[in-house]
């Protein structure tokens, strides 16, 4: 059910809009709460899941598993931290498994969808077509309000100014290690190029977004768009 808060809202031409905020449950029974930016609707958290939408499971490497052993599969697999405030870290196979890991009704965003929002909050269309760090600080319109649970030496001021209440759930880079530190967010997108795919990226030092594209033996969080 759709409901408004008129508590966090965003500004356009000087004018307060309130956020529009909803909900959606994936196979396993997590529920997530999505917001509307723009015309898309975002989920405000990443994914967690553990199964496809058919109810198979999903292969699980725990971070205590020899490296190799992530760095070597072609299955989709995950891995996590504290999954109930980070969600999951998925490599780009699990993602691409015909047994679909967002909820019913919604799909993993692709480069051109990010790019959408990122225009949405700001970025320019030149910046938003651009690889590595792009724009000024649209990076805190996506982080958590005061960058609350980043490091506090941070750089980022979160105001959350769009709902998407983005925190440090890290990554599995493509050796099999981790970053656990609570310093990064890294997302996937669907879309490939060569046997590589773009992904975004913000950290604790930077206000901006970086865009890039790199190994589908990454394990990185996942926000999922409504079709």
């Amino acid at each position: 059910m759709l409901f408004t808060l008129l508590t966090s809202c965003n500004k356009e031409s000087g004018q307060v809009k309130p956020l529009e905020f909803s909900s959606v449950t994936d196979v396993d029974g997590n529920t997530y709460k999505t917001v509307k930016i723009g015309d898309q609707w975002w989920m405000c958290e990443n994914l967690k899941v553990s199964h496809y939408n058919d109810g198979s499971a999903i292969n699980l490497i725990d971070i205590s598993v020899l490296d190799s052993t992530w760095s070597s599969t072609t299955e989709g697999s995950y891995c996590f931290v504290n999954d109930s405030v980070y969600g999951k870290l998925y490599n780009y196979y699990a993602l691409a498994d015909s047994r679909k890991l967002a909820p019913e009704g919604w799909h993993i965003p692709n480069d051109a969808e990010w790019q959408i929002m990122e225009k949405n909050i700001g970025m320019s269309d030149v910046q938003v077509s651009n690889l590595s760090w792009r724009g000024t600080n649209e990076a805190e319109k996506l982080v958590v309000k005061s960058s609350s649970g980043w490091p506090i030496t941070s750089l980022l001021f979160g105001t959350d100014e769009v709902g998407f209440s983005a925190l440090p759930g890290g990554v599995r880079i493509t050796d099999g290690s981790t970053n656990t530190e609570q310093t990064t967010a890294f997302w996937w997108t669907s879309t490939l190029a060569s046997n590589k795919a773009y992904y975004r990226y913000i950290d604790f030092q930077h206000k901006e977004i970086f865009r890039q594209r790199t190994y589908l033996t990454y394990g990185m969080s996942v926000r999922c768009v409504k079709d």
